[in-house]
Formats: structure tokens, C-alpha cells, sequence
């Protein structure tokens, strides 16, 4: 299917040069947010254009990841036969708006950097789970992906502000998104082989997306590792745009500090 072809060849020649040169841009430019450094290649006008549209895009990217998230958590619950308050959406988008919040503010080393690598482990183990999954069904039609997310080169310069050396730029930035983009072939062949086609459509995924990205992912999950293996995958699933929400936020912060000035030594300032 064409998907395979666009994700493969878009990762490598659109999406990790694309990551790639935002986030050596940033680096060479003392981690400068992608505002300025666009500022600094195309002048003041497009510098301002882009501080706007930095800020109000993260803004509202980090309230759909907030979102989304509290759909899956309220599903796995429901469908474990869980009742109470855990299975309430506003329940637990308020548990994440806090750890935005918090995480937003605190310095990265300090949250994000110790939980992520559990976060990633998660995601890794729900990855391979489904894709041993997938060899028990047949692939059958195109569905489409993207495979380069400009949203990224507003995340580039968290990284190169972390950064020890220009060397790691390949496999920081170019490496992450070969990453995404082996995730994004594994979810692709789920939606591909799991689900009924019907005269060329895709019939038994669109029932399901009928009701909402949280019941197709548990679908998947639950076809392709049984019940042992869901809440594991789940996790993965749940904490990939829980992660992108606090990043977002974060980017939003620096934008607006890099925009105004303010020193961010001090959390008084942030």
C-alpha cells in the first residue's frame, strides 16, 4: 500500500531533515526557539509572524493532547468494568492539566527527564507487541499517514539546549524521527491487516473510529496482544501525547521568554 511507501520515504528524506536541520539551526544558535531563529535568517517581520503562531499553535496542540489522553485512560477503565469516578474524562483531564502544569515550570531534568525513558520503554514493548500481532492477519489497502510533523522544530530547541555537542544532532534529532516513523509503520500495518475491507474500503476500521481514536487504539491492542498485554500497550499509547502536551507547553513557555527576555534561571520567572 501506498502508506508504507509515504511514511518510509517521507521519514527519511522529509520528516528527519526536516527534525534535523530545526533542531542543528537551534543548536548553532544557542537553543534558540524556532521564532528566532527565523528571525535571524528571514528578518523581524517573519520573526514576529512565528513567535505568534508558535505560541497560539503549541497552546492549543498541548490542549488536544491533554484531551485525547483522557478519552484512552476513561476507555481502558470502562473496559476493564471499572465504574466510579476513573471513569470520568473531566476526572482525569484535570489530573493531566496538573502535571502540565507542573512540569511545564520545573526544569527538565527534573520530571521529564527521569520519567520518560519509562514512558519510552512503555512505548517500545507496545510497538513490538503489535507488530508480532499483525503477522496473525493479512495486509489489505492503503490508509493514509504523515510521515513529517512541523510541530517538531518547535520541540528542537529543548533538545539542543541539552545537548554536549553537535555530534549527537544526528541521532538526537534525525534518529528520533526514523524512530516515529518505525511506530508509524507498525500502527499503519494494524489498521491495514486487522480490519474487514469492503469493495476497496476499509469498512471494519471506519465502524470502529465511529466510536472515537480511543476505541480503535484498545482495539488493536486487544486483537493483537489479547488482555495480558493491552494495559501495558495503553500505557504507551496514553503517556506518547501526554508527553507531546507538556513539551508543548514548555516550547510555549521559552517562546514567550525568548520573546520578552525573561530569564529563565529562576522558576519566580517562569
Amino acid at each position: 500500500p501506498v502508506v508504507f511507501l509515504w511514511i518510509t520515504f517521507g521519514t527519511i528524506f522529509a520528516g528527519g531533515v526536516h527534525d534535523y536541520f530545526s533542531g542543528m539551526l537551534s543548536e548553532r544558535n544557542d537553543g534558540a526557539s524556532i521564532s528566532e531563529v527565523c528571525g535571524i535568517y528571514l528578518g523581524n517581520v517573519m520573526k514576529n509572524v512565528m513567535r505568534v503562531f508558535s505560541v497560539v499553535l503549541l497552546v492549543m496542540v498541548g490542549t488536544v493532547f491533554a484531551v485525547g489522553p483522557a478519552g484512552l485512560i476513561v476507555t481502558l477503565f470502562k473496559n476493564s468494568g471499572v465504574t466510579g469516578i476513573v471513569t470520568s474524562a473531566e476526572f482525569w483531564l484535570w489530573i493531566i492539566l496538573l502535571y502540565y502544569f507542573i512540569a511545564t515550570f520545573i526544569s527538565i531534568d527534573k520530571i521529564i527527564g527521569r520519567i520518560y525513558p519509562l514512558f519510552g520503554i512503555c512505548l517500545i514493548i507496545m510497538a513490538v507487541g503489535v507488530i508480532i500481532g499483525i503477522f496473525t492477519h493479512f495486509m489489505f489497502i492503503t490508509v493514509a499517514c504523515g510521515a513529517i510533523s512541523g510541530f517538531h522544530s518547535t520541540q528542537s530547541p529543548l533538545m539542543a539546549r541539552c545537548m554536549k555537542s553537535e555530534k549527537q544532532g544526528h541521532f538526537v534529532f534525525y534518529g528520533a524521527m526514523v524512530a516515529e516513523g518505525v511506530i508509524a509503520l507498525i500502527w499503519a500495518a494494524a489498521g491495514c491487516s486487522i480490519y474487514e475491507v469492503t469493495g476497496g474500503l476499509n469498512t471494519g476500521l471506519a465502524e470502529i473510529l465511529s466510536g472515537g481514536q480511543s476505541a480503535a487504539i484498545y482495539d488493536v491492542c486487544i486483537k493483537t496482544m489479547g488482555s495480558v498485554g493491552v494495559a501495558l500497550a495503553m500505557i504507551g499509547v496514553i503517556v506518547c501525547p501526554i508527553t507531546s502536551g507538556d513539551t508543548a507547553f514548555r516550547s510555549a513557555r521559552l517562546v514567550l521568554a525568548d520573546w520578552f527576555k525573561i530569564d529563565q534561571d529562576k522558576i519566580q520567572k517562569r
